[in-house]
């Protein structure tokens, strides 16, 4: 008797450790498939913003970034399916251990029924119930007797009820396994795929590296004629926010140059906006991010380092940037032969938005969250649309990927 109670007390825990794991696998398991969906989504959104016909093809250079964007992106999906692809197996592992604790649980269950029914139907022959009551020695007896043979009929009827339970557990299980090994086989499938894109597109890559080799000399002016245009624009986007902080200044009766002196209301602004690190909305209503923040080596020549002072967005022809947050604008700026940029002030950060044709607003506008700033620039030569953002603390340079939501 001892040791069939410790057995269920032993199968009880289990059953308990095991519900634990797998929800807590369930939860992996959601998390991933969002993750795997929004990395689906980029990659429609690279092949429609990147890689969409044009009247004209643009740069070999070009080219070169965005099959790189995309080749990044469906490693992580490939590397992502596979995540979910292991965590399927091991909540199936977990089912078939469960359904094989069941089983046994069951035919333990299901021989004690039968021990009871047997036990009943020799009593039944043996004995009349009745003849049972009558032949107690006292009525104190009697009713012992009558407690005894109810009891007994309630022990044999949860027993019949255990036995139901588990049997539906263990049907409701085996289903769970076989969707389990379905939805496994179609991640296998999808990686499949993925794989066969990416070995493509790595392949087309390597062509593509191959015809640049053979074009060398203008292939190298035009990365020098692009690494100019990117420090020219840093470094009037660092001018713009040294003025900025030095006129705001002067207002306040303040002399620094490297930081804001804050009122009260715009240290409320400056902590509301720290405290929303990781969440604030995307500078454009939607795009992908085609360069991201820091230095990185060059597609084609790898020696070759560039440096991004701010990130890339790749967003719809007619598209418009938007404040990322409330603030004051502090500053427009036009680069001569190019295109404008607005610094919108939150206490003491500031956003900057380059590449606009058109703006819709004026220095020392008020502006809040989702407020169209302006058009940004559609490049004739390749017809892509980019947006350069840029986030700074008085004159630090911020990393925005740490800042806009999942950017």
């Amino acid at each position: 008797m001892v040791n069939k109670r410790l057995y269920h007390i032993v199968i009880v825990l289990i059953a308990f450790f095991s519900l634990q794991l797998i929800s807590a696998q369930t939860g992996e398991q959601r998390a991933l498939e969002a993750k795997r969906a929004r990395l689906q989504n980029e990659i429609k959104e690279i092949n429609r913003l990147l890689f969409a016909e044009r009247k004209q093809e643009g740069s070999v250079l070009e080219q070169m970034e965005g099959l790189d964007k995309r080749i990044n992106v469906r490693q992580e999906l490939i590397r992502v399916t596979n995540q979910q692809s292991n965590l399927l197996n091991r909540q199936i592992n977990v089912n078939i251990r469960s359904i094989s604790k069941l089983r046994e649980d069951l035919r333990l269950l299901k021989e004690e029924y039968a021990e009871l029914v047997r036990r009943s139907y020799q009593n039944r022959t043996q004995n009349n119930r009745l003849m049972f009551l009558l032949s107690a020695d006292n009525f104190y007896q009697a009713v012992k007797r009558l407690q005894y043979m109810k009891q007994y009929a309630q022990h044999r009827k949860n027993q019949g009820e255990a036995i139901e339970t588990k049997t539906n557990e263990l049907a409701e299980l085996n289903k769970a396994l076989v969707s389990q090994r379905k939805e496994k086989d179609v991640l296998l499938a999808e990686n499949k795929r993925a794989k066969a894109a990416l070995y493509k597109e790595i392949r087309t890559q390597k062509d593509l590296l191959t015809s640049i080799r053979q074009n060398e000399t203008r292939y190298t002016a035009a990365i020098e004629k692009k690494r100019k245009e990117a420090r020219k624009i840093d470094r009037e986007i660092d001018k713009l926010i040294k003025s900025a902080i030095v006129k705001s200044n002067k207002k306040a009766g303040k002399t620094s140059t490297t930081s804001f002196a804050l009122t009260p209301e715009a240290k409320l602004v400056a902590n509301n906006f720290s405290a929303n690190k990781g969440k604030l909305i995307w500078p454009v209503e939607k795009g992908v991010k085609s360069q991201g923040y820091g230095v990185y080596a060059d597609k084609l020549y790898p020696g070759i380092k560039h440096r991004n002072n701010g990130v890339t967005i790749t967003t719809d022809k007619g598209s418009k940037a938007r404040a990322i947050f409330e603030g004051e604008v502090v500053a427009i700026l036009s680069v001569p032969g190019g295109s404008r940029a607005v610094s919108i002030k939150h206490g003491n950060y500031i956003s900057t938005y380059y590449n606009l044709s058109k703006l819709y607003v004026k220095q020392g506008d008020k502006v809040y969250a989702k407020d169209v700033l302006g058009d940004i620039y559609t490049s004739r030569f390749d017809g892509l649309t980019k947006l350069k953002f840029y986030l700074y603390k008085d004159t630090s340079r911020l990393n925005p990927e740490e800042w806009i939501y999942q950017l």
